[in-house]
């Protein structure tokens, strides 16, 4: 990313001088510093802050605008902001179209499709009523959504409650049209993620709030489960800003942005050694993952599966750590490791994107090519191959693997999205840089939004064994 910024600086240096300044004259700044200045001015989440908020970010991001820059663009790298999307939720899928237009598709028993019934949609269907929104980010929970605009503000929809004390549980009402969400209307939030017991977002100044799981102060505070007002995560990441969240099962990790350079932290249980300091102890307050100074690797992409993490470096090498059954963790076994550790295994290629599951991961390789390993059931790793004997059913892979069937389709791959949760067969997306969407895995819901036939396995669940498009443009 410093690299990143560093050509992007100077781009923006010789685009200065060529045209003038939108913004009064600072003689105290250096030259490189004004174009810095000049630049943060076009990110779309800079643009509406006041004076006094941007001094505000410069101040946290260790004064000065260069380092402003290279947060807001670490950003937007990782979370693919102002860009299209696709999210694979637990048994519903959510799309985002470069425009900011949103459509939905899969089970929606409790109104989390958004087109205000609860009626399953098998095909992706625009939700017409954030007509004049334009959405930034998306995230999908069991039975819930929520929704971001270019404005800051989150829209939910589906269970009227932030955690889940286990599956089932839900609010009192079921929201089947995107609402606004009152309790964070004073916060301009650019990122949500969303856990089994609790739901975090992420303000445009890189604070983290979380809501619920708080009864035994799990995320540092002393709430109650199903509390709906937001909660700053207090400790070490109180003046660190914070470009990216992502949330497992029951803990969250936060990829923050220093002027010495980037860092993840983790926060909630630590069984199966998934918070990566080492051993399998939980943490109330956020905690520096200490073994990337170790390894001399800079994180740039953090993903939070069911049961286990990875990390992509600057350098384009994977670490993964936490649960290793099934193989998820690409170290050729099934054992847990409590710090990151490098998979050997994809040293010679250069990674730029990391997807995880509930024991599977995807990773991203400069080129768009795909490697997949970890669970194979409902043949969401994309892999054709079935265990010999047993037709309908597929290998786990302990290595990562080339997905084949994602190469075939000539096209490169910007990013993947797997279902995140213990409760639904797993299916997968794969968005290519030209905007179509590749899908494959379980679709029993119809969260695949493309039509199966005579793709059933024993158990009567309909999936798809290889990808095929869907019929939605997100270009």
């Amino acid at each position: 990313m410093q690299l990143i910024c560093f050509a992007t600086l100077c781009q923006g240096t010789c685009t200065f001088f060529r045209r003038p300044a939108n913004f009064a004259p600072d003689f105290e700044l250096s030259i490189s510093e004004l174009a810095a200045l000049d630049m943060c001015q076009k990110r779309a989440i800079f643009k509406p802050m006041t004076g006094e908020e941007r001094l505000a970010l410069k101040q946290k991001c260790g004064g000065s605008w260069k380092l402003v820059l290279r947060y807001l663009l670490a950003g937007e790298a990782c979370c693919r902001r102002e860009k299209s999307q696709a999210i694979a939720g637990p048994g519903h899928s959510i799309a985002v179209t470069t425009a900011g237009a949103v459509y939905s598709f899969g089970s929606n028993s409790s109104g989390q499709l958004g087109h205000g019934t609860v009626e399953e949609e098998w095909r992706p269907r625009l939700i017409k009523s954030l007509q004049g929104v334009r959405i930034i980010q998306a995230a999908a929970g069991a039975g819930r959504t929520l929704l971001i605009s270019d404005a800051g503000r989150v829209y939910a929809f589906g269970k009227d409650s932030f955690g889940e004390a286990e599956y089932g549980v839900q609010g009192s009402n079921l929201v089947t049209t995107p609402q606004p969400v009152e309790s964070l209307k004073d916060i301009y939030v650019v990122q949500a993620a969303i856990g089994n017991f609790f739901t975090a977002v992420l303000s445009r100044e890189g604070r983290v709030y979380t809501f619920s799981w708080g009864n035994d102060a799990k995320l540092g505070h002393q709430t109650e489960p199903n509390d709906l007002e937001p909660r700053p995560l207090l400790g070490l990441l109180e003046n660190v800003p914070v470009v990216q969240i992502a949330a497992g099962y029951c803990y969250l990790l936060a990829l923050a942005c220093q002027p010495s350079g980037m860092s993840v932290y983790s926060v909630g249980c630590g069984l199966g050694g998934k918070l990566g300091h080492g051993s399998r102890t939980d943490e109330r307050y956020p905690r520096l993952i200490e073994q990337f100074q170790a390894l001399n690797l800079q994180p740039m992409v953090v993903a939070a599966g069911a049961w286990h993490a990875a990390v992509v470096g600057r350098d384009g090498r994977v670490c993964t750590w936490g649960w290793g059954r099934y193989g998820c963790l690409g170290h050729g076994n099934e054992e847990c490791e409590s710090a990151p550790k490098v998979v050997e295994s994809l040293s010679q290629i250069k990674a730029v994107h990391v997807a995880t599951g509930d024991y599977t991961t995807f990773v991203v390789s400069a080129g768009g090519d795909v490697y997949s390993f970890g669970c194979g059931e409902s043949s969401s790793l994309g892999h054709s191959t079935a265990i010999e004997g047993q037709a309908n059913s597929r290998k786990n892979l302990l290595s990562p693997e080339l997905v084949t069937s994602l190469k075939s389709i000539n096209e490169r791959v910007v990013q993947i999205s797997l279902t995140n949760s213990i409760y639904w067969n797993a299916h997968t997306f794969a968005l290519t840089d030209s905007g179509n969407l590749y899908a494959f895995g379980a679709g029993d819901k119809g969260q695949l939004g493309t039509e199966l036939v005579a793709q059933q396995n024993e158990g009567g669940n309909p999936e798809r064994h290889v990808p095929e498009r869907v019929d939605v443009d997100l270009s």
